[in-house]
């Protein structure tokens, strides 16, 4: 018992480090979204930009 509570601690406690490794692009995909209509999102400049007209 006390090898099986010791095993689920420890998964437990690594969790989030493993999540946080895996990475998060909720930031990215709220900025995408939160741009104003005929604006991009620019990565380089990380911010809502208007397309150039050709």
């Amino acid at each position: 018992m006390k090898l099986k509570t010791t095993l689920a601690a420890l998964v437990l406690g690594f969790l989030p480090g493993m999540a946080a490794a895996a990475g998060c692009s909720w930031h990215q995909e709220q900025t995408a979204n939160a741009c104003a209509e005929g604006q991009i999102y620019d990565t380089a400049s990380e911010s809502c930009i208007t397309p150039a007209t050709s």
